[in-house]
């Protein structure tokens, strides 16, 4: 095989940045999931009225990879990612208010999904519209 100057240059480099990326100390952190403790299976929330989304915060671990939160309304499994109900705040705070969107419609197959280090689904909820 034909080799250039250039190549082995380059080739040089790829294995310096991955000896120095190999050497680099590794932050252990965990994937904080709190699970969620309102609402409730059997909650009836009504379009337009706010309400506190809470979860457990009594066990979290020493490094979280992601502590800023953001809480997105699912029907049916599906999250509605462009219209978040709230976001930028610590996961760490147990509870943030939430305002249900005036066009909700009506459905039985609603959650609250908790995004930081991973999405935690609340249990399926009613939406009155």
């Amino acid at each position: 095989m034909f080799t250039t100057p250039f190549m082995t240059f380059v080739f040089a480099i790829l294995a310096a940045l991955v000896a120095v990326v190999s050497a680099a100390p590794v932050s252990i952190r965990d994937v904080y999931v709190p699970p969620i403790t309102y609402p409730t299976k059997g909650t009836v929330w009504k379009a337009g009225h706010s309400y506190n989304v809470t979860w457990n915060t009594s066990n979290p671990p020493k490094e979280i990879t992601n502590s800023i939160g953001q809480i997105v309304l699912a029907k049916d499994g599906e999250e509605d990612w462009d219209h978040p109900l709230a976001g930028n705040f610590s996961i760490l705070d147990g509870t943030h208010r939430i305002t249900i969107p005036k066009t909700t419609k009506h459905g039985t197959d609603y959650s609250v999904v908790l995004f930081g280090d991973s999405g935690n689904y609340s249990p399926t909820f009613t939406i009155e519209a």
